[in-house]
């Protein structure tokens, strides 16, 4: 069954250009009002007129996220308008590449602002809205290089990986509202990745191959608490599981023998997918209990 936006509105950062523009073209081709949030105002107020010549609604707004007050501005206008905001993709972002020794702290600082305050910001404020309405649809833009580290962007890193423990969390606080809170890891050729791959590797990373993705993730029936990965129209889940490890108790060679048994700790048979962070503590615990009535009854 098509999934159908109509009536809904979304606000998509950093829609100006790139995955953002992408991203708005698709909700709004699916129904959704779209605000378009860009400092750059041509380029946002170019993919306004494009959804409303292809019959659309959308506003521009210029609201720098990394200030709550502007972001709190484009909530309220965008509520003045259509009366509510039933979806957010938290899409905008900056890089400043260098290798961690090289690195100046100001921007590391920057580019946490940006992704993870910027994103904080943004759902802050549409959070309380969504809770009332028992409704809400919320994508925070991760990255591959976060899940799995890369070379040069250890505060890029840094930002989208906390993003996905913002995820977890809110996934979890928000579900008896109707929240659901997912993540995105794209691949793209975007302005922000032009310099990282080949011409030809960049052919096949149209950023419209992404947005699928994003409508499937504030669909009426989207799941919560997932993170998907999206490139040059391929699809997958990244998890953040644990291993069933080993038990050593306690002695003075503790570390010694966990030193020792790093492959077994690495084992990923049986591995799992934990609800909440509680549930380390609790396997933990019980593994523990079983091990010391073990030894009672031998």
């Amino acid at each position: 069954m098509p999934i159908n936006l109509v009536g809904r509105v979304a606000i998509v950062t950093g829609a100006g250009a790139g995955l953002g523009r992408a991203h708005a073209l698709a909700l709004a081709d699916r129904g959704a009002c779209v605000v378009v949030n860009d400092l750059d105002e041509a380029a946002a107020s170019a993919v306004c007129a494009e959804i409303v010549a292809a019959g659309g609604e959308a506003a521009w707004s210029g609201a720098n996220i990394t200030q709550a007050y502007q972001v709190q501005a484009m909530v309220d206008e965008a509520i003045a308008r259509w009366g509510k905001i039933d979806i957010l993709v938290n899409n905008a972002g900056i890089l400043r590449d260098r290798s961690f020794a090289k690195m100046d702290l100001d921007d590391f600082r920057l580019v946490l602002d940006v992704h993870v305050m910027g994103s904080v910001n943004c759902t802050k404020l549409v959070w309380e809205g969504m809770r009332q309405r028992q409704y809400g649809r919320i994508v925070f833009t991760t990255s591959s290089s976060g899940l799995y580290g890369n070379f040069g962007q250890s505060n890029y890193s840094a930002a989208k990986m906390a993003l996905v423990g913002l995820m977890q969390t809110l996934a979890i606080e928000g579900e008896r509202s109707n929240i659901r809170v997912n993540c995105l890891a794209p691949s793209a050729a975007t302005g922000m990745t032009n310099d990282l791959y080949s011409p030809e590797e960049l052919a096949g990373l149209d950023a419209g191959m992404v947005s699928p993705a994003i409508v499937a993730l504030v669909a009426e029936d989207a799941p919560t608490r997932r993170i998907v990965l999206a490139g040059a129209g391929s699809f997958e889940q990244a998890n953040i599981t644990m291993t069933r490890g080993v038990y050593l108790g306690a002695g003075d060679d503790s570390a010694e023998r966990l030193l020792a048994s790093m492959d077994r700790l690495a084992d990923r048979t049986g591995e799992m997918v934990p609800n909440s962070g509680g549930e380390q503590y609790r396997f933990e615990v019980e593994r523990a209990t079983v091990s010391q009535l073990a030894n009672i009854h031998a």
